[in-house]
């Protein structure tokens, strides 16, 4: 690919007046009404006003359940997806690392190893955990850590599963689940990325899956989005639009 075709800087957002970006390498500053999230290349979320770091899907023990149903995998996967949260940690110093939702992929994967390392996890990452719960952490006991239901935060809802607010109020739904990605395409290339995606009929921010070994789903049309790629954040065009002319070479 010799050129990514990006959008220009704004003080809006999908024409709202309240919302707006302004973008570097590594993050991207959006708002949403009074909300300022930091959109991290690392599939992250930084909330400034409360120091908080967001992440989702880490899908921890994954290659173990695999191996339990007889398909070998490599075992480090693990190692890698928290020594990326422990860095992004340092770099950040959140007050509390808040993971929307699967934090484990299944009972199988469960080992003595993870469950030691999820034991030690807050002083690892010199910060409250706050664990809410998503669908494959139905088999991980309280005792190993505690689960917390979807909650207001400011103007945000967090959850994991998307979903409109449960009290009733208004505000931005931050989900995984999804785990969303972009699949860019230019004559017969494909090249498939995780990202951010924005829903602003529902009011949401899909987050990409934070966990290495993770698939996605193709978010098309309808969503604003931020490409995650190699440690760069890229605010992408609508691809109807992205595509249309010669511009673009890969």
């Amino acid at each position: 690919m010799t050129a990514i075709n990006i959008e220009n800087n704004s003080n809006q957002a999908d024409g709202e007046p309240t919302a707006h970006a302004d973008t570097t390498v590594a993050h991207c500053r959006w708002q949403w009404r009074d909300e300022e999230l930091v959109l991290l290349a690392q599939k992250a979320i930084w909330r400034p006003s409360s120091e908080d770091l967001l992440v989702a899907d880490l899908h921890l023990g994954k290659a173990e359940v695999f191996q339990a149903c007889g398909i070998p995998l490599p075992s480090d996967d693990d190692r890698g997806t928290l020594q990326r949260l422990e860095k992004l940690c340092q770099q950040w110093n959140p007050k509390r690392v808040i993971i929307l939702g699967d934090l484990i992929h299944g009972p199988l994967g469960l080992t003595q190893r993870l469950k030691t390392d999820l034991s030690n996890l807050h002083n690892r990452l010199h910060a409250e955990v706050l664990l809410i719960g998503g669908n494959h952490d139905r088999h991980l006991h309280s005792s190993a850590f505690p689960q917390h239901p979807a909650f207001r935060l400011g103007n945000l809802w967090l959850s994991h599963e998307p979903e409109q607010p449960m009290d009733g109020r208004a505000g931005l739904n931050l989900c995984g689940h999804i785990h969303p990605t972009t699949t860019l395409r230019q004559g017969s290339d494909r090249l498939r990325l995780p990202c951010f995606a924005y829903d602003k009929v529902e009011q949401r921010m899909l987050i990409p899956a934070f966990g290495e070994l993770t698939g996605g789903h193709d978010c098309r049309h309808g969503y604003r989005k931020w490409l995650v790629a190699e440690g760069t954040i890229v605010p992408w065009l609508d691809t109807a639009q992205a595509f249309r002319g010669s511009q673009q070479t890969w």
